[in-house]
């Protein structure tokens, strides 16, 4: 009966950044844990331990971070633990993360663990705070009761929240998340230390910048989302500067890139700073699903969706995110959009 209840992953609440992780009950030394999912032992890495104060999900805390089940830079395994990877101020660096008994145990190599371990609370969501969030609505009260580990992550990294949002523009999930996997496996590096196999981190900037027109082109990656890559990587130091600005100024920083909107700049904020109010405007989906959920308006354009968020001005984004993981969706209408391929033009 425990599970009865128990929210089922849907296209939908994996797109609210729900990422099946499986219980730390089959943590590696745990009865029946799996034995390849587990580091061996001759390769240790920088250790560190942190006990949150409040219950928490990896799968929801670092949901939003995968992009795709086959994300080269993120896995979620057997045992319960959570790996990535990461290009760090310091350098490229992999992150194992699980949970025992309320305790936090984070594992890094590479040059940038040190980082990567000194940022592990706040990727977390150590700096965040649900109790701001006040529900107005019974759906999201219910879904914040039955999703009580929710954080929201703040990454401290512009860039490797920046580019595959870029890669997300304009075109269906599937596509984009192509594109990520086959750039990243290629021009990336291979994780450091005893990573999952074909786990890689993400290119440096000028890496990105030395890709040849048709390597992008074969990544399925048109020549608009390209450029912006492009010009985004020329100036990636003062894009990385915007970590330390509030959300709404590190927006309006990277939208001064061409190629880069409101859209984009809301997706890359969720993540690298944890903003609860990022509210992400200029979807083709969301404003219908924020519409249907609240006000049975399938319809709803932005404008109707943010008087809708109205009331959870400063926590919009946190709203958002409640609706998406409630699974509740207008009924379909229509095919699903079809995935574009220009590798035979």
């Amino acid at each position: 009966m425990s599970g009865r209840f128990t929210p089922r992953p849907t296209r939908t609440t994996v797109r609210g950044g729900h990422v099946a992780v499986p219980s730390p009950a089959a943590a590696p030394g745990a009865p029946g844990a799996s034995g390849g999912a587990s580091r061996p032992a001759a390769v240790p890495g920088q250790v560190r331990t942190w006990t949150p104060e409040e219950r928490l999900d990896l799968g929801l805390v670092l949901g939003p971070l995968r992009r795709g089940a086959s994300d080269p830079t993120f896995r979620a395994m057997p045992d319960g633990s959570v790996w990535r990877t990461s290009r760090t101020p310091l350098g490229p660096g992999t992150l194992r993360v699980s949970t025992r008994g309320g305790r936090v145990r984070g594992e890094a190599w590479g040059p940038g663990a040190e980082w990567l371990l000194e940022q592990l609370p706040e990727l977390l969501g150590a700096a965040d705070d649900p109790s701001e969030f006040a529900p107005r609505h019974r759906l999201l009260a219910l879904t914040r009761h039955r999703r009580p580990g929710l954080r929201l992550t703040r990454t401290g990294l512009v860039l490797e929240s920046l580019i595959p949002s870029i890669l997300e523009q304009k075109v269906t999930t599937a596509e984009a998340y192509e594109g990520w996997r086959l750039l990243v496996r290629r021009f990336g590096e291979p994780a450091p230390g005893p990573a999952p196999a074909r786990m890689h981190v993400m290119p440096a900037p000028r890496a990105w910048a030395l890709i040849p027109s048709w390597e992008w082109h074969r990544a399925n990656v048109d020549n608009k989302r390209a450029s912006t890559i492009l010009r985004a990587v020329r100036v990636a130091a003062r894009l990385e500067e915007a970590v330390r600005m509030p959300p709404a100024a590190a927006q309006r920083r990277l939208e001064l890139v061409p190629g880069i909107g409101p859209w984009t700049s809301a997706e890359t904020v969720q993540r690298s700073h944890g903003a609860p109010d990022a509210v992400t405007v200029g979807d083709l989906h969301l404003p219908g699903i924020v519409g249907w959920a609240l006000a049975g308006d399938r319809d709803a354009d932005d404008a109707a969706m943010l008087a809708l968020l109205e009331p959870y001005a400063g926590q919009r984004h946190r709203a958002a995110r409640l609706i998406l993981l409630s699974g509740r969706v207008p009924p379909r209408r229509a095919p699903r959009m079809p995935k574009g391929d220009i590798r035979g033009l």
